[in-house]
């Protein structure tokens, strides 16, 4: 077997590499064209010249192997005139980008003129390329421009200005050995000298490039050459040992066979991981990228504790900017464009729209503008926006139907606080008009028989009246109720005198608890109507008030009897739905209201919470939003 010559190997992966960035280069200087079509004339001449050196020293070394001579020397000046040149291309990409001093560039571009004269001035009289004189020129320009680089404003932009020192030393190692004419070839200096045109281009890719060249090559380059350097470790460690072992066997020698098949499994199984830590390498080492899970979890959790659409939208373009570090000029509003997207996201070099849609409309966009360094959006990338979306879309609709949902409870709200102050206004004006026709036939009657009591009881119907126009709040204290009661029945019972008796029986304790207004009167009047009037024998009406176990019981009863006609008038009556339909409003469940007849009388019982709609023990409003402002 034939041993292996690393240094021929290595230099013809090199400038198969050097290729492949070179053409790359030369790619994205069309992909990623100005706004105005132009071309980058720089970019796309170090890409020509890089290309030049790399292919020519392909064909060099193929022209050496098919033909045993070397190419001609105008090939070879012209070759190395382009590997000259990159230096000076690359110098004058900086000045362009970081405003280095003209004298650098100048400079740059004098060495390189001057090596290739001397290139081709060798080639004329000689015959011979390359020119020793033009590599050690070459050489020590290299170092002295690499010094300045170093020297001059040494910590601004110090992470490229480094990238671009580094390449130009290796340039000047690379010219000083290439100035030898030695014959030695260890593979790890001809790596150097003969592959210092990689450096070169990947500090002009890096610069201009940096997203597009880690993504698009740089994980793909650095997956391949791990799994080279674990295919060549596994030859030299494993494989070569062992076939050279077995050297004395028959060239198909069936063991030797399958364990090179089964490295070739092992190292096709290993590549999996290798890729794995080359896309985790580029990532989160050169790209500082962040977890876009990790983000879109935190986005949307903090999305939840926002209740305003523009809040949710502006904390959103505030972690797009945070995410992508890329200085994006992002735009979210309702725009029409956004119903042209196709999909959710839209992308292309120079910016990416993102739709927000939602059900009720309208959609959002929003745009990232003015990618730098061939930064375009990625798949995954991609992909995370497409949830951003869905996930903001979904909670702008909860937040618009949750805003629906409270406007329409307010109007809800609104409608039964107007509904309610029509009943309270009702019951107000339901003061039974045979109650006030009565009541003055009684004064007049009383002004010429008692005119002190006639104008006792004209200044009880004036407070009562008084009170019940006074009162504009929905609930009131039991004793300001009871107070109002009392005034209606020393009317009436100037009217019946002596069939009218009346007790009360209410704890002075219990006086402060706030009811609803009027919601014992309309129970006292319907006795009197029902009870007393009717009967030509009168009758008690008693009011008795008690807690129950933390619950308000109030019982209205009478002794009279008005007969069945009266008792059906009892239930069906206006006055007994009006406090039924009041209590559940308020109260829901938590309060009733029953009527029991008996022997020669009947017994209206309410029940209802002690504590006021305002604490937090049931309300109906409270519960359902049925009333405001109580």
């Amino acid at each position: 077997m034939n041993q292996l010559d690393p240094a021929l190997l290595i230099n013809l992966l090199g400038f198969g590499l050097g290729v492949s960035l070179y053409a790359m280069l030369f790619v994205m200087v069309f992909r990623h064209r100005s706004g105005t079509g132009s071309v980058s004339t720089l970019l796309l001449l170090t890409a020509c010249l890089g290309l030049v050196w790399n292919v020519s020293e392909l064909v060099a070394f193929a022209w050496r192997d098919f033909y045993g001579v070397s190419i001609s020397p105008y090939l070879q000046a012209a070759s190395l005139s382009a590997l000259g040149f990159l230096p000076a291309a690359v110098i004058h990409t900086v000045k362009r980008n970081d405003g280095l001093p003209t004298a650098f560039v100048v400079s740059a571009y004098s060495l390189s003129v001057f090596a290739a004269i001397l290139h081709f001035n060798s080639a004329a009289v000689y015959a011979v390329s390359p020119s020793i004189l033009a590599f050690q020129v070459l050489s020590a320009g290299s170092l002295i421009l690499a010094a300045g680089l170093f020297l001059l404003r040494a910590w601004e932009g110090i992470e490229n200005r480094a990238i671009l020192v580094t390449a130009l030393l290796v340039f000047a190692f690379s010219a000083l050995h290439l100035s030898t004419d030695s014959e030695y070839r260890w593979w790890p200096i001809e790596l150097v000298a003969h592959q210092s045109s990689l450096p070169l281009v990947i500090a002009i890719l890096i610069q201009d490039y940096r997203f597009a060249f880690a993504d698009l090559y740089l994980k793909r380059a650095l997956s391949l050459l791990l799994i080279a350097l674990t295919v060549f470790a596994t030859y030299v460690l494993i494989l070569g040992p062992f076939v050279s072992l077995r050297s004395y066997q028959d060239a198909n020698d069936p063991i030797a066979i399958g364990v090179t098949l089964l490295t070739w499994i092992a190292t096709a199984c290993f590549y999996p991981f290798v890729q794995r830590f080359s896309n985790w390498l580029v990532d989160r080492i050169i790209l500082k990228r962040q977890d876009y899970e990790a983000f879109l979890h935190s986005a949307l959790s903090e999305m939840e504790t926002h209740h305003d659409e523009a809040a949710v939208l502006k904390k959103t373009v505030a972690g797009l900017n945070s995410l992508f570090s890329t200085k994006c000029e992002l735009v979210a509003l309702p725009s029409a464009r956004a119903a042209e997207v196709n999909g959710l996201v839209e992308y292309s070099p120079e910016q990416a729209l993102i739709r927000i849609e939602t059900d009720l409309g309208p959609d959002y966009s929003i745009e990232i503008r003015s990618f730098p360094g061939g930064r375009r959006l990625l798949s995954d990338e991609a992909a995370m926006l497409e949830k951003l979306s869905l996930g903001v879309g979904r909670r702008i609709d909860s937040i618009r139907v949750e805003k629906e949902r409270q406007e329409r409870e307010a109007r809800e709200r609104e409608l039964a606080r107007l509904t309610a102050e029509a009943r309270l206004s009702a019951l107000r004006s339901q003061i039974n008009p045979h109650f006030l026709f009565n009541a003055l036939t009684t004064i007049g009657h009383l002004i010429r028989v008692a005119p002190d009591r006639a104008f006792a009881t004209l200044m009880k119907l004036t407070t009562l009246l008084r009170s019940v126009l006074r009162n504009k709040d929905e609930f009131t204290p039991l004793g300001d109720e009871l107070a109002l009661v009392r005034n209606y029945l020393d009317i009436e019972k100037a009217r019946f005198e002596n069939r009218l008796q009346v007790e009360f029986d209410v704890p002075e304790t219990l006086e402060t608890v706030r009811i609803p207004s009027l919601i014992i009167q309309p129970l006292v009047e319907n006795s009197v109507k029902h009870a007393i009037a009717k009967n030509g024998a009168g009758g008690t009406v008693k009011v008795h008030a008690e807690d129950a176990d933390g619950r308000l019981l109030v019982e209205v009863s009478d002794t009279g009897s008005g007969g069945r006609g009266a008792e059906d008038e009892l239930v069906e009556g206006i006055g007994l739905s009006n406090v039924r339909e009041r209590l559940v409003n308020h109260f829901g469940d938590e309060a009733s209201l029953q009527v029991t007849f008996r022997t020669g009388g009947s017994v209206v019982r309410i029940e209802m919470p002690i504590e006021s709609p305002g604490t937090e023990t049931g309300s109906r409003e409270r519960k359902k939003g049925a009333e405001i402002g109580l």
